[in-house]
């Protein structure tokens, strides 16, 4: 079993992953300018083809659902060049003519039923020991950028019965394609769901969404059905798991390591309907929480304020490594926590694993923490401990992109590192 990440996959070793009746358009970071011609109600557009002698069966948009409900690799196939070209040759408003709503509907219900019946922390390879040519792709933060997403399946090669992908949250805002990409990645969920895995990232909530431009995108893309899309979004964010264990010794999470919150026996009621989660966060008594906490956390929260057993996702998905010893609170972001080597080595040994891959940060989060390394090679080894390493993996290139009109204030909003405004996420029960 090996575990990958954007910057260091070698093409050159690879099989060709993609077949080539029918290839997504080559990489590219800036599209062609849009037009305002629209499709009829079932226009053929061509396919590109990795073979000039090939002969790719034309796309039928708009798309639709497969008559016996099942989906296929080549409905994929023509997901991705139907999103292709469209994000090359429409203008976003569009969209629907590409993925009507209803499609869009059976799509995204489809994959939250098989969401939300996940644990938080998924077991990955570990009923039975990996074959020796198992690969387990590990993708960081994507953020919209649709385009890089392509040109990471064709460079790592499609999901199959050898080759896992475990991606690791933030899939939209600021980028300007993050319906897109949530929605393939949904689609290969759905055709794949033991093969590809899906966790959460801090973005993938009401507050970070309303701000950071994913609302306004569906809302640009869908229209007066805008509103209807978004309330569907958020409600499949809920149920992405918070963490993975790969192979029984690799722990992925989107920001990492989490407290843990104490129920005095003092305070416990015989139901659990009851009990009270004791919590003061600038309590010296901080301390790692454990994998059985993380299965009992409650994630169906999407916003602060975060508290008793929602803390626990909190951390999970905002949370920092520091080279300073000890877990403390996260000031600079103002929700989770920062912790330090010894508390990455004592999470290690403890659960008997040998490597955290985490995401969270990219190179404008990283130019503002002096003593972490950068993330221009797509990645940093943040701590080498007796037990192990800590990586954080960062896989959205050119980050953040602004060739194309941005959906959000991205001159004037804070960064998401920056200390936000806990009382504005917070949102009624």
């Amino acid at each position: 079993m090996s575990s990958k990440h954007f910057s260091d996959l070698d093409s050159s070793a690879l099989p060709n992953p993609i077949p080539t009746d029918v290839t997504p358009a080559p990489f590219d970071h800036l599209p062609s300018t849009t037009t305002s011609s629209t499709l009829s109600e079932s226009e053929e557009i061509p396919c590109t083809s990795s073979s000039p002698s090939s002969t790719p069966p034309p796309i039928h948009l708009p798309l639709s659902w497969p008559p016996d409900a099942t989906l296929s690799l080549q409905w994929i196939h023509h997901l991705i060049a139907a999103f292709d070209w469209s994000s090359k040759n429409l203008p976003p408003s569009h969209f629907p003519s590409v993925l009507p709503v209803s499609v869009f509907d059976t799509l995204i219900l489809t994959a939250s039923k098989i969401l939300h019946k996940e644990p938080n922390c998924l077991k990955i390879l570990q009923d039975s020991p990996p074959s020796s040519d198992s690969t387990v792709v590990v993708v960081g933060d994507i953020h919209g950028q649709f385009h890089d997403l392509l040109f990471l399946l064709q460079d790592a090669g499609f999901p199959s019965e050898n080759r896992f992908f475990v991606f690791n949250g933030d899939y939209v805002d600021r980028g300007a394609w993050g319906l897109e990409t949530f929605l393939l990645l949904l689609a290969w969920k759905v055709f794949m769901p033991h093969r590809v895995f899906l966790l959460r990232g801090n973005h993938e909530s009401k507050y970070c969404t309303s701000v950071y431009g994913f609302e306004k995108e569906v809302l640009t893309k869908y229209g007066d059905r805008g509103k209807h899309v978004y309330r569907k979004c958020l409600g499949c964010f809920e149920g992405l798991p918070l963490a993975s264990i790969i192979a029984g010794c690799v722990y992925t999470a989107h920001g990492g390591l989490f407290r843990s919150v104490s129920v005095p026996s003092s305070k416990r009621s015989k139901g659990k309907k009851n009990r009270r989660i004791i919590l003061n966060p600038e309590a010296k008594g901080l301390s790692l929480g454990s994998l059985e906490e993380l299965s009992k956390a409650r994630r169906s929260v999407l916003d602060p304020p975060w508290e008793g057993l929602n803390l626990i996702p909190g951390d999970v998905l905002w949370s920092d490594p520091s080279m300073n010893p000890g877990l403390s609170p996260n000031r600079e972001r103002g929700i989770g926590l920062l912790w330090g080597p010894d508390c990455t080595e004592e999470f290690l040994k403890k659960f008997d694993l040998k490597l955290i891959i985490r995401s969270h940060e990219g190179p404008d989060a990283r130019e503002k923490r002096p003593g972490l390394a950068g993330m221009d090679q797509g990645y940093t080894i943040d701590h080498v401990v007796d037990s192990g390493k800590l990586i954080t993996l960062f896989s959205a290139p050119d980050y953040p992109q602004f060739q194309v009109k941005a959906y959000y204030d991205f001159e004037d909003v804070i960064d998401s590192d920056e200390e936000l405004d806990l009382a504005s996420m917070a949102t009624e029960p």
